[in-house]
């Protein structure tokens, strides 16, 4: 696993080869520089890298100053926004493709926790997807033809392997990616049918797709996103426009568990503008009910709205679903709706909807578990039931270890400084015994 950088001045001033002393130091000398007082230290740099307090104006000005942000920038977006290795995303219906299928492959080697992406240019992106139409992509000067048993044996192993199970997938994601590879290769460089395009790209997008939710699973928030914009991209491309729909909704996903409901709010607004199918329908509007409910009770009615769609989407939807969707079932209406209670400050009725969820879901459906465990442990915690909190959420982090998906790990370890003043409690003793190696 890679080293998790959790703030964005970490990496912007790892981006210099600065330590957190040196950022100090560069700011102390701007400051004399500029004639004003500085009271940077390795600790107070520290404390802003741990989310603890921000920067005042003065002192963001001198970071800029130590990082080479011109002074425009500086203050241009909110703290900390404006600080290098937040970038923006290619916009769709350019051409360019192929060049962020590619950038995803390159960015993929350099993977960060936070989000490098700003709420502004997820959003963009979205309303670029339900607003433009793609452009042609020049296929001259090609000599190498695609051979069509090859294309049809790419994507039926590509196929089967997005299909496994989160416990068999994790073992692959190499071997996905290399598919990934083979796939954008042959979109640059062969020639091939208009019929075989749409093929390409669709398979282009659903292995990025896969790749990304991977990366998610592993806190790699900025490959994640890249893959997802790439998937994007190329479903964009491939006219694919619900596969492009339920992409917008895994991004909307990652900002929702990034803390970003209204950057998920407005981008699956704009993928409800175009998505056709019933059951991918009823996806979009529970994700979005969900983003409401962190918006909190001004959000509520807009939430229940989004409740009662989704159900009558699915339970209305008469033909196959997508693949990227065919999982959906009543159950997790019914564990999210739980969650959007819990949310709204409605804790006992939650735990019936989640309880009734939980007991709906496949065996197969590991991580899942392990996440509705968790928020069914946080609303007993609301409700003040630790003992049996504790319980559930052992049963979360039992479920998850073997998946090595950190990121359902992190959701129990949030919850330990709410278990630490009931360390006498047996379950939560045995609960922090199980953590132990995770914190």
């Amino acid at each position: 696993m890679d080293e998790l950088i959790g703030h964005p001045l970490t990496y912007a001033r790892r981006l210099k080869d600065l330590s957190q002393a040196g950022l100090a130091l560069q700011m102390k000398y701007h400051a004399k520089r500029r004639r004003v007082p500085c009271g940077a230290t390795r600790q107070r740099v520290s404390l802003w890298e741990q989310w603890r307090g921000r920067p005042n104006g003065r002192s963001q000005m001198l970071i800029g100053d130590a990082l080479d942000v011109p002074e425009g920038l500086v203050g241009a977006y909110d703290w900390p926004l404006w600080l290098p290795g937040y970038e923006t995303l290619s916009p769709l219906g350019t051409g360019l493709t192929i060049t962020v299928l590619r950038e995803a492959i390159d960015m993929d080697l350099d993977r960060r926790t936070f989000m490098s992406h700003t709420a502004a240019a997820l959003t963009a992106s979205a309303h670029q997807w339900a607003t433009t139409s793609p452009v042609p992509i020049v296929r001259a000067g090609r000599s190498r033809a695609v051979d069509p048993d090859v294309l049809d044996w790419i994507e039926s192993t590509a196929q089967r392997l997005n299909s496994l199970a989160t416990a068999q997938r994790q073992n692959i994601a190499h071997i996905l990616v290399g598919f990934y590879q083979d796939v954008v290769d042959l979109l640059e460089n062969a020639t091939y049918s208009d019929r075989d395009e749409v093929r390409l790209y669709t398979l282009a997008a659903t292995l990025a797709q896969t790749i990304a939710w991977h990366r998610f699973d592993h806190q790699h928030h900025t490959a994640a996103t890249t893959y997802w914009n790439a998937a994007l991209h190329s479903a964009h491309q491939a006219k694919a426009t619900d596969l492009g729909a339920g992409i917008i909704a895994d991004i909307a996903y990652q900002s929702v568990w990034l803390d970003q409901p209204a950057t998920a709010v407005d981008s699956l607004t704009n993928a409800l503008t175009r998505a056709t199918d019933p059951t991918a329908r009823s996806l979009l509007h529970l994700r979005r009910a969900r983003a409401h409910a962190m918006l909190g009770t001004p959000h509520a009615r807009a939430c229940y709205r989004d409740l009662a769609a989704a159900e009558h989407h699915l339970t209305t939807a008469t033909a196959d679903p997508p693949p990227w969707c065919a999982w959906m079932i009543p159950a997790d209406i019914a564990v999210d709706t739980g969650r959007c209670l819990s949310l709204l400050d409605q804790p006992r009725q939650a735990d019936h909807q989640i309880t009734q969820g939980i007991a709906l879901l496949p065996e197969r459906r590991t991580k899942t578990k392990a996440i509705f465990y968790a928020y069914q442990a946080d609303n007993l915690l609301s409700q003040g039931d630790v003992d049996q909190a504790a319980v559930t959420a052992r049963q979360a982090v039992q479920l998850a270890q073997p998946l090595g998906a950190s990121r359902c790990i992190q959701q129990i370890s949030d919850l330990i400084p709410r278990f630490i003043p009931h360390t006498k409690i047996s379950a939560v003793e045995h609960l922090l015994h199980d953590l132990a190696p995770h914190t």
